[in-house]
């Protein structure tokens, strides 16, 4: 077995290979086109971070690792996108070859840890289980339970956190009394919950610095500007809250950047008002279905099941510093 880095001859078996290993654990099979739009077309595609394990010239594995000083945590650590191997070269001895490549890539550049985290901007679409391949565009960590979680595991990976990915069929969805109260008396205090509209709506600049979030901030701030719909909350016209962009997808997906509440107008009933507005107006689009991913410890993780949403698999977190 050797390892080596990224060539385009390698493309058609790594695509193979993808296709007969990884559509195991749920994800999504790869054409040339959706592989390079992952992979090689990505502006943060290093062929010295990606590493294709042969034998006798057959391609057995393939690993994809990434890094970007602009990416959250970008400036120390890197990220691992995959590891696959083929089910004759699935052993720890492999693994721990395709690991250490990553990882020595990642400290020649001066990295100080190897993240698996949804920050990674190479996304990996996966199979909804038990929906007529309703499909998810990214998964934001491991797959819990899998081999390769296992594997980090034992090799000092720790598991930061579980992601819930969780999912609604909205032909049936609406919008429960209690939330049209809680949005009757949100509106006695001054505050709106309706699409984004700029000559009606100000300060969403200053709402989006209340969160920590720099996907937010430049994803929400992008789609008011350029009139993609965002659900909002406003107080007296002044937004505080936000939930979307409502952008129904090829797939037939709800495509969900997040939601959030200022945390000087918490305590108003806003996150839930703003969410089941949000499904509402994806329904009005004709938009299939949902799903989104959450920590399981979040507190909207409450919002998302009131409004109908199941977890159907989870991801987990991890990181290990060198």
């Amino acid at each position: 077995m050797v390892v080596t880095t990224w060539s385009d001859q390698y493309t058609g078996a790594v695509i193979d290979l993808w296709n007969t290993v990884a559509v195991r654990d749920g994800y999504k099979e790869m054409t040339e086109a959706s592989f390079s739009g992952i992979f090689t077309d990505n502006r943060y595609f290093d062929p010295e971070n990606t590493f294709v394990l042969v034998e006798e010239g057959e391609v057995k594995g393939f690993a994809c690792g990434c890094t970007g000083g602009d990416l959250p945590l970008g400036d120390h650590a890197g990220y691992i996108t995959c590891i696959v191997l083929a089910d004759e070269a699935c052993t720890v001895d492999n693994y721990k070859m395709m690991l250490e490549h990553l990882e020595g890539r990642f400290q020649s550049l001066g990295k100080k840890q190897a993240d698996v985290l949804f920050f990674n901007p190479m996304m990996l679409p996966w199979y909804i289980p038990d929906t007529p391949r309703h499909e998810h565009n990214n998964a934001p960590g491991v797959p819990t339970g899998s081999r390769l979680h296992s594997f980090l595991l034992g090799q000092g990976y720790v598991e930061r956190a579980q992601e819930c990915a969780m999912y609604l069929n909205l032909s049936s969805f609406s919008i429960p009394q209690e939330v049209r109260g809680k949005e009757e008396k949100a509106n006695t205090e001054g505050y709106t919950v309706e699409l984004f509209d700029q000559g009606k709506h100000h300060g969403v600049t200053d709402m989006l610095q209340g969160f920590d979030n720099p996907l937010w901030q430049k994803e929400i701030a992008q789609s008011t500007e350029d009139g993609v719909p965002v659900v909002v909350a406003a107080h007296h016209g002044k937004v505080v809250g936000f939930a979307g962009p409502v952008i129904r997808q090829e797939s037939g997906r709800g495509y969900f950047a997040g939601i959030g509440v200022h945390p000087e107008h918490e305590g108003h009933g806003l996150g839930s008002i703003l969410f089941f507005k949000l499904c509402e107006g994806f329904q009005q689009i004709g938009t299939d279905y949902m799903s989104l991913y959450t920590g399981s410890t979040n507190p909207a993780i409450r919002i998302y099941e009131k409004a109908g949403f199941k977890t159907v698999r989870t991801f987990s977190i991890m990181r290990r510093e060198f």
